[in-house]
């Protein structure tokens, strides 16, 4: 049976756990808040550390936020910054984390195979069906995306660093901060406006809004959303560690 380490990293907290070659958690996940600031030597530290407190794995999945390609980190939004989301970027710190190669070095560290993707990625590796074009936007600290096409993993888009109204991104415009802000009715009406103004973008088959904010959404706006959107649990950033590797594309 082949066991894998799966780790959602977040801006706001670092979960991990064990699941067997079915996708079912051998344990109960593990949280660890993220340190900050993170440098890349701490990061796999911490994620090292996480790890050994868990059952032995024959894998690694890690899915982080941020550009990556091949397992090579091209920006990350939170880890370079000196106190977490909304902070100032450190230019240490970015100049560190720009070209680091996150994958060889957690190979190397937990000395077995190691896949590294966007966390929206892992997180859409649990959830799609693998038909049509499936986007999956994640709710959290930011704003995650992952795109599938025939279940495989489409070249990532940061959209979270978009422009959208007002001088914000996408990530500051429906991120937490956000909606603690305006409180959750009207953020969701936000949430709702935001896949409307994407419909015509992406003119997916199917839409999955998952992250630890999705469910958070009003039952309402949901329902505006169309039959097309499917809210899916925040949980699919780990259990998607295992179909992860299955469903990656050439480029990972």
């Amino acid at each position: 049976m082949m066991t894998t380490l799966a780790v959602d990293c977040g801006g706001g907290g670092i979960k991990a756990s064990v699941l067997d070659d079915a996708g079912t958690m051998r344990t109960r996940p593990l949280r660890v808040p993220t340190p900050y600031p993170l440098p890349t030597a701490l990061f796999v530290k911490t994620l090292l550390d996480l790890g050994g407190r868990l059952p032995a794995a024959d894998r690694v999945t890690v899915g982080m936020p941020g550009m990556l390609r091949h397992g090579v980190v091209v920006a990350t939004p939170h880890y370079v910054t000196r106190a977490g989301p909304r902070t100032k970027p450190d230019p240490d710190l970015v100049a560190e984390w720009s070209g680091f190669d996150v994958r060889s070095a957690l190979t190397d560290a937990f000395g077995m195979p190691t896949l590294v993707l966007n966390d929206a990625e892992v997180h859409g590796a649990g959830v799609v069906a693998g038909t049509g074009l499936e986007l999956v936007l994640t709710l959290g600290t930011g704003l995650g995306c992952a795109l599938f096409d025939g279940g495989l993993l489409a070249p990532h888009l940061e959209l979270s660093q978009a422009p959208v109204r007002w001088g914000m991104s996408y990530d500051t415009y429906i991120g937490e901060h956000e909606r603690r802000r305006l409180g959750d009715a009207f953020w969701s009406r936000r949430v709702q406006g935001v896949v409307e103004g994407l419909r015509p973008v992406f003119l997916w088959d199917r839409l999955y809004l998952g992250g630890g904010n999705s469910r958070l959404v009003r039952p309402e706006q949901v329902t505006r959303m169309g039959d097309d959107v499917v809210v899916v649990p925040n949980s699919a950033g780990i259990l998607g560690g295992v179909r992860a590797w299955e469903l990656r594309s050439g480029r990972t």
